[in-house]
């Protein structure tokens, strides 16, 4: 059943990209020679006469040294077309003005506005997030909070490493032990800013049963190193792999760690920053992309 499963993901994510290629417009092939250097070509996302604008990320959107935001201003290539629109005469990159490709029903773009709106309230630099993760940190003395982006930072506190209860502690803990939860809230420099630490496991297990003794993780606001965390992939209402936080980007296709096209079930290999809702994760056949929405559900999937 599993493998039925697997195969059923990986052909509906290959027939959604087929789908999203058919509806291309003519003159987008021809489009493509005029992408200037430095940028990767995306969605053709409109076509007004003579004139067509084709959606363009820069090379270095997912690069986790110089992550994109969802919060910057974008540009677009706007491209002059032949009379009967099915070629690409010429083209000039040019500030974009819309339309807004996360304004969708889900709402992502009023989620984003609300994001950047604390922007304030942030160390200068930080890239707001929200999203769920948990420390991936086995050192038995825990993984160290800092008051800043910098191992030379003073620590806070620390998050627990895996845990498991030592009597009967419930079936669905995971075979490495229940992994310390929190919020992502924001990103600077390899750095990811979190609060809301829970005790490990603590969610999932029956509270008459849950130890007073279990390991007590920092709460409050502080930052880990990014290459400490994980997390779950959640339905972001999308596909993964974007070379851009942005659903006109480039799109790549990615597998799961057991194989099949990547969906909510499992996670990435590794979590590398964040810009709003999204993630640059790497997934574990090695596609480094962004996804929309991550999760700490230990137990499901985060649909």
């Amino acid at each position: 059943m599993r493998v039925l499963r697997l195969v059923a993901a990986a052909m509906l994510c290959v027939v959604t990209q087929a789908r999203a290629d058919d509806t291309e417009p003519a003159w987008r092939a021809s489009a493509l020679a005029m992408v200037p250097a430095g940028f990767v070509a995306g969605t053709a996302y409109r076509t007004d006469g003579s004139t067509g604008y084709l959606a363009v990320y820069p090379t270095t959107s997912n690069d986790p040294k110089t992550p994109a935001s969802v919060f910057a201003a974008r540009q677009a290539l706007v491209v002059t077309l032949t009379p009967d629109a099915t070629r690409a005469v010429s083209a000039e990159l040019k500030p974009r003005t819309g339309p807004d490709p996360d304004n969708d029903d889900t709402d992502f773009a009023k989620l984003h506005a609300d994001l950047a709106a604390k922007r304030s309230s942030l160390l200068d630099g930080t890239e707001p997030c929200d999203l769920g993760a948990w420390s991936i940190d086995k050192d038995p003395s825990g993984l160290n909070v800092r008051a800043e982006p910098s191992v030379k930072a003073r620590v806070l506190g620390t998050l627990p490493p895996p845990y498991r209860l030592k009597l009967g502690g419930s079936e669905n803990t995971p075979d490495g032990g229940w992994l310390t939860e929190f919020r992502i809230i924001g990103f600077k420099d390899g750095w990811f800013l979190i609060e809301g630490a829970k005790p490990p496991g603590k969610d999932y297990e029956d509270d008459k049963r849950y130890p007073r003794s279990a390991p007590k993780p920092y709460a409050g606001r502080g930052w880990v190193a990014s290459n400490k965390v994980g997390a779950a992939y959640a339905n972001g209402a999308t596909r993964m792999g974007f070379q851009a936080p942005f659903v006109d980007a480039k799109w790549m296709l990615a597998q799961r760690e057991l194989g099949g096209a990547i969906d909510t079930d499992g996670g990435p290999k590794r979590l590398l920053a964040c810009s709003g809702l999204w993630g640059l994760v790497e997934s574990h056949d090695g596609v480094r992309g962004w996804w929309r929405s991550l999760c700490s559900n230990q137990v499901t999937n985060c649909s």
